[in-house]
């Protein structure tokens, strides 16, 4: 399994974020929905190991990330693109994504190649010599996907990765998702519905903390095809699968 997560808790201070989930995902691309507070960013966080579990097992790539020896072989192998990311202001794109191929460990010799071709596939390569202060939203976006995708990652994570793109982009980033997901696990975290129905092959449901639906797309719309608010079949089973399990817990 390249992704697997047991028992996972993490609290911050007496607030619960995620409570005793369990996630096991393969390679394809994979989308992760929920509504705002109900646990994604921080579980993204805890499998790009930026935040510690207080209880429960991540193994990625088949290894525990609770090894230190392990957890720098993991690193090279994950790409991440969190809600916002840091940058400094006067470095060029190219620039940006050199150093974040350098923090991943990439060889030298491989490090221009691996930059031009993350660039291209974002459609940014034209812009590889402009200065990140003065990209776009969008373009900063873009940059971000870039860098988590130079070193060809087994595992990738991306949290509202479309945010900001318009909607030509966002058909171009689908595709890449498309093909990226052939050769490595991508997990995709979001609030549009329909990034995850035209580019993922298995939906997770995420609420207070807690999977509440694991499946295809299709098997998503199904769940609302008796009831549930919603524009199209994976809205509709979207809000139907939240509201039976809030009416569980009540």
């Amino acid at each position: 399994m390249t992704v697997s997560v047991d028992g996972l808790r993490v609290s911050f201070g007496r607030r619960v974020v995620l409570d005793g989930l369990d996630l096991e995902l393969e390679r394809g691309v994979h989308g992760l929905l929920g509504p705002n507070g109900a646990g994604k960013t921080t579980l993204m966080r805890v499998l790009a190991t930026v935040v510690r579990p207080d209880q429960g097992r991540v193994r990625l790539l088949g290894e525990d990330s609770a090894d230190q020896v392990a957890l720098r072989r993991i690193r090279r192998q994950l790409g991440y693109l969190p809600q916002t990311f840091g940058y400094y202001p006067r470095f060029t794109v190219r620039e940006f994504v050199e150093y974040l191929a350098w923090l991943k460990e990439l060889p030298p010799a491989t490090v221009p190649l691996a930059v031009d071709r993350a660039l291209e596939r974002v459609g940014l390569l034209d812009r590889a010599d402009d200065r990140m202060k003065n990209l776009s939203g969008g373009m900063l976006r873009r940059a971000g996907i870039a860098q988590a995708i130079v070193n060809d990652p087994r595992v990738l994570l991306l949290d509202e990765p479309t945010a900001g793109l318009d909607p030509e982009q966002r058909v171009d980033f689908r595709e890449l998702l498309r093909e990226l997901g052939v050769d490595a696990c991508v997990l995709v975290s979001t609030h549009l519905v329909e990034d995850v129905a035209s580019a993922c092959t298995r939906v997770s449901l995420v609420d207070a903390g807690r999977l509440i639906f694991t499946g295809s797309p299709d098997e998503l719309g199904a769940a609302g095809a008796d009831g549930g608010s919603g524009d199209s079949p994976i809205e509709r089973g979207y809000t139907a699968v939240l509201r039976g399990s809030r009416a569980v817990r009540s």
